[in-house]
């Protein structure tokens, strides 16, 4: 699969039930060989504010399902943020 069939999928989290984010508004973490490891994913709140700079960063091996409208992504609670902090589920 190429990164540009990825981009702007929405990117939802099957434990919570909600949206994280749109690929293509996110970083990627690519190793050596060209393989994506991780989506970091920018915490956002109203009107698209960013808060506090954190970020979300999901391996890829937590993505379940990839759809034609979004990533489907099976994550357990505790997911790191930046600087070792956590969220509250």
């Amino acid at each position: 699969m190429r990164l540009s069939e990825l981009s702007g999928k929405e990117i939802v989290d099957v434990n919570r039930a909600e949206r994280l984010g749109v690929l293509g508004q996110t970083d990627l973490e690519v190793d050596e060989t060209g393989q994506i490891t991780t989506l970091i994913i920018p915490s956002v709140k109203w009107f698209g504010l960013l808060r506090n700079g954190s970020e979300i960063r999901v391996p890829w091996e937590h993505i379940k399902k990839i759809g034609t409208d979004m990533l489907i992504i099976d994550f357990q609670e505790g997911l790191p943020i930046k600087d070792g902090e956590h969220m509250d589920g």
